[in-house]
């Protein structure tokens, strides 16, 4: 099957099992009875199938998990209740006291909360390192306490593009792990797990859901990570997603091919448009040749998605007025919705970074965050065009 199909069907051409329902039920208990003492104490210990409690299991959950498993062609998944469930979840379970981890940066601002506010408390070393230099400073900060590189590619806001096949031969020449976060690309632009990256994690309330409705995270790799993780992370800290979030992340999957190929078509004509814009001084948008890792992007990705940044000429003022004046697209943090959504990352996604930290990252005071919506880009386009109207205005 083809990526179009694959979301709308998963692995098998099938409703539910048990019923033929075309659409997947939403099991929507708590627990479950066992049919006596001894068939509950055998599934407790593993020695049979079944299903406990839904913290720890349920048919819908699972019917989510199978389904982002294939499509990220894992070897199985954990579904959480957010994004930060998915993150904190796999670093929890990979890393412990005195090991290290090499993160990218920038990266996403509540991401860096947990490194430095969560992760260097409990004595697990954390180096950032700029997305340019990445691979060359990686190479360099490796040793034995390495237990795994964190990448976003793209990255969270400054759309800049590692090359996860690169930095995959780093992480385990030291017998590290590559973890990708993929939600800026979604698996239908990008497939980290087949360039050698060992865990994919996703906030699936971005693309994923597609329809800013619910929150949900997940995490996919080779069976025995995603059992210890579930068995330790997702047990013992509870992150565990509702059976009706996963149901509406199920029913979102099923537009994501339709929706993702609007969204990298709109991403690259607002790209261009923007770059024709004498307001705007820097443009960040990997499927552009002007991009300085645009030969990475198009090795690894079959599109270039609809997330773009861009600064503009008065600064942050100019950004203030830009966001004030918009009347379709939305002034709003998230991404990957059908609508539009402007934000500006240094007073919003990214606050919690120090001033110190922000010019470290690259993130500038007059940087602006696209999501570009499904809009028709023509309206997209004549919004953005009155509002920096506006700009020039108060210049």
């Amino acid at each position: 099957m083809r990526e179009n199909t694959k979301v709308i069907h998963g692995k098998e051409v099938l409703g539910d099992p048990n019923t033929r329902s075309l659409s997947v039920p939403i099991y929507q208990t708590a627990l479950f009875t066992f049919a006596s003492a001894e068939d509950g104490a055998k599934i407790f210990a593993g020695e049979k199938e079944g299903y406990i409690y839904t913290r720890l299991g349920n048919p819908t959950i699972r019917a989510l998990e199978e389904k982002i498993a294939f499509l990220e062609e894992g070897e199985d998944c954990a579904a959480l209740a957010s994004g930060m469930a998915a993150i904190a979840s796999t670093l929890f379970t990979l890393c412990h006291k005195g090991d290290e981890i090499i993160a990218s940066y920038p990266i996403y601002g509540c991401t860096y909360s947990l490194l430095v506010s969560i992760l260097l408390p409990l004595g697990i070393k954390v180096r950032f390192l700029r997305v340019k230099n990445f691979l060359k400073e990686a190479k360099k900060a490796l040793n034995k306490k390495t237990k795994c590189l964190l990448i976003e590619t793209p990255t969270n806001p400054t759309c800049e593009i590692i090359d996860i096949q690169e930095a995959a031969k780093l992480a385990h020449s030291v017998g590290g792990y590559l973890v990708v976060d993929n939600t800026f690309a979604t698996f239908y632009n990008q497939k980290p797990l087949k360039l050698g990256a060992d865990v994919v994690v996703h906030s699936a309330t971005k693309f994923i859901s597609g329809h800013a409705d619910t929150l949900g995270g997940l995490v996919i790799g080779k069976k025995d990570f995603i059992k210890d993780l579930k068995e330790k992370a997702i047990r013992c800290l509870g992150g565990v997603i509702s059976p009706f979030n996963a149901w509406l992340l199920l029913r979102g999957i099923k537009t994501l091919g339709v929706r993702m190929e609007r969204h990298n078509e709109n991403g690259m004509r607002v790209a261009k448009f923007l770059a024709e814009q004498k307001e705007v001084t820097r443009l960040f948008y990997p499927g552009l040749p002007s991009h300085p890792q645009y030969p990475i992007a198009r090795k690894q990705m079959s599109g270039f998605g609809s997330m773009l940044a861009f600064e503009l000429k008065g600064g942050r003022e100019a950004g203030r007025i830009l966001m004030d004046n918009i009347k379709l697209c939305l002034c709003a943090v998230s991404l990957g919705d059908t609508a539009t959504l402007i934000e500006h990352p240094a007073s919003m996604t990214h606050s919690t970074y120090s001033k110190e930290a922000l010019e470290k990252a690259g993130i500038s005071e007059g940087l602006v965050r696209m999501s570009v919506g499904i809009e028709d880009y023509r309206d997209i386009i004549a919004d953005l065009k009155q509002a920096f109207q506006k700009i020039e205005k108060t210049a």
